[in-house]
């Protein structure tokens, strides 16, 4: 059974295809699952190749005629979840219930306002659902353990984008004195943009200095920025061996006081290895 949900058992069809739209241990189940995600994948490439203007021009309505067909599919899908679970709202409020509800959206949104489309690409994140379908819900407890180190680090990464801002802007004001108008430093703006990219090692050589004070200034911008790209890195790394290290802490068993060894059992009585009597020592 479904950790998550119950199924609704007031008639039989409803826990028939309870067990076929929620588990994915029975047959039915995983095919079902593989022409969702499938369906998931087509509708998605639909919405990406629409976006390009000579396939719109082209194959325009049936673009428009696919959408449809998927949305009234997912809608369907959608329907059927709220109609088999005991308890809809509970699905409703869930993770993927907000996002099958979104999925959906904005097809009908699309009467309304132009081009609401496009945000079907949203529908990517159902195919998170794979993780479940595949069993390969272990790697969402290393995608636990990363968030985990971000948020623990989230005090010092927040002061090096503070100091990194800080840098841009006086770079930035800096070249603006000093580069003349012609260089493209002609406003404070495109001057901080110009040390984002550069500091980044992005450079996409739009605009450049053509003072010799002007190329110092950028030569120890992009030596400084192979630095400082180091250093989210090593905070974030910092942290998750903290956090790795914490937890092998939290796993080990208390030792006998006797031998040495690891309990077998933190509940056990006497050791395994040489029958020192737990309970004495307390």
């Amino acid at each position: 059974m479904s950790l998550d949900f119950q199924p609704n058992r007031n008639s039989r069809w409803q826990e028939k295809t309870y067990h076929i739209i929620f588990e994915a241990d029975t047959f039915g189940g995983k095919l079902f699952d593989v022409v969702l995600l499938i369906a998931i994948f087509l509708s998605v490439m639909v919405v990406i190749l629409e976006s390009v203007k000579d396939l719109s021009t082209s194959y325009g309505q049936l673009f428009k005629q696919l959408e449809w067909a998927f949305t009234i599919l997912f809608t369907t899908e959608y329907l059927l979840r709220i109609v088999i679970v005991n308890k809809p709202l509970r699905y409703i409020k869930s993770f993927f219930g907000i996002i099958d509800l979104i999925s959906i959206l904005p097809s009908i949104v699309g009467f309304f306002f132009v081009g609401a489309q496009s945000f079907m690409i949203i529908r990517a994140f159902r195919l998170l659902r794979i993780f479940r379908i595949f069993k390969l819900t272990k790697y969402l407890g290393e995608a636990s353990q990363l968030s985990k180190a971000l948020i623990a680090s989230r005090n010092k990464i927040t002061i090096f984008i503070g100091t990194v801002v800080i840098i841009v802007t006086i770079l930035g004001a800096l070249m603006y004195i000093i580069e003349p108008d012609e260089s493209g430093f002609n406003n404070i703006p495109k001057g901080i943009y110009w040390a984002v990219v550069t500091l980044t090692t992005v450079g996409y050589g739009d605009i450049a200095p053509i003072t010799p004070l002007g190329q110092i200034i950028a030569s120890f911008i992009m030596i400084l920025g192979y630095g400082i790209i180091a250093v989210p890195t090593g905070i974030v790394t910092s942290e998750m061996t903290k956090q790795s290290s914490s937890q092998k802490e939290d796993t080990v068993k208390d030792k006998c006081p006797s031998c040495n060894c690891p309990k077998a059992e933190n509940e056990a009585h006497y050791c395994y290895k040489c029958g020192f009597n737990f309970k004495e020592k307390m």
